[in-house]
């Protein structure tokens, strides 16, 4: 049996989580829809960000508020910081996909990766940490990708504009930790319940050319008849382990791809 002082230490934890609020990039699919609902079951406030707001996406509740946000418009990040007020955690999941060859990859397609994946995810957290440092409390939780755990085949671009978001963040820990202020990463594997493939199928289009056919052809089968893969559920669950967890680990694979590829790599 419980006693009154358990009862009081339950009803402070859920009042606690109750009053808490997250913001969310990239909600209007996949991950970012999934953790957007999971952390609202959990109790939180939820402030779910996409470039556009769609209703019907997540459940109406006073405890969800969608806001139209661009992490490659500086004014769309101020505008946001200006309408979200407080907040006590900020993930990073917005990104967009590429895959093809590297040597048939325009050099706007590069940058426009790295504007979204890399230089969104650095300008979205410069924009919180001022609040964060101040009182000296909150968690960034920052989204990458299996791709940083192993290599993989036509994805050097994408892998690149990741890659650089895991050692930003690495780096950044050790700032932070001085403000009381936590830093983590969450990993997801490969997930083919996304719209990545199709999101992106503008930008991926010729980016396969003829030389590079017999090479591609295995991979993309491969990609078709997948093993273990990772569903956004998976990733939900991760990045709310990622945002509550009080040590000091950095990286969280989500998944069980992306498990198995951290057993398979164990130097990080």
């Amino acid at each position: 049996m419980r006693n009154s002082q358990e009862d009081h230490t339950n009803r402070t934890q859920s009042s606690n989580t109750q009053h808490k609020t997250v913001l969310i990039t990239g909600c209007s699919s996949g991950y970012g829809l999934e953790i957007a609902r999971y952390f609202h079951a959990q109790g939180w406030h939820v402030i779910a960000t996409m470039r556009t707001p769609r209703e019907g996406l997540l459940p109406v509740s006073d405890r969800i508020r969608v806001i139209a946000l661009d992490v490659t418009k500086p004014e769309s990040i101020r505008s946001l910081v200006d309408a979200a007020g407080p907040i006590d955690v900020l993930i990073n999941n917005a990104g967009i996909g590429v895959v093809g060859a590297f040597e048939a990859t325009s050099d706007s397609v590069m940058r426009e990766v790295f504007e979204t994946n890399t230089f969104g995810v650095m300008a979205m957290v410069q924009a919180f940490v001022p609040q964060f440092r101040a009182r000296r409390a909150g968690v960034f939780v920052n989204v990458t990708s299996s791709v940083t755990l192993a290599p993989m085949p036509l994805a050097a671009v994408y892998t690149a504009s990741k890659t650089a978001i895991e050692g930003f963040t690495a780096s950044l820990r050790h700032e932070m930790e001085h403000f009381g202020v936590r830093v983590k990463l969450v990993e997801p594997g490969y997930c083919p319940d996304t719209q990545f493939a199709n999101n992106g199928g503008s930008r991926m289009a010729g980016l396969i050319p003829e030389p590079y056919q017999p090479f591609a052809a295995p991979i993309f089968e491969a990609f078709a008849t997948p093993g273990a893969v990772t569903h956004p559920e998976d990733v939900a669950a991760v990045a709310w382990m990622a945002a509550n967890d009080r040590s000091e680990r950095l990286r969280f694979a989500a998944g069980p791809d992306a498990v198995a590829l951290v057993g398979a790599w164990p130097v990080r």
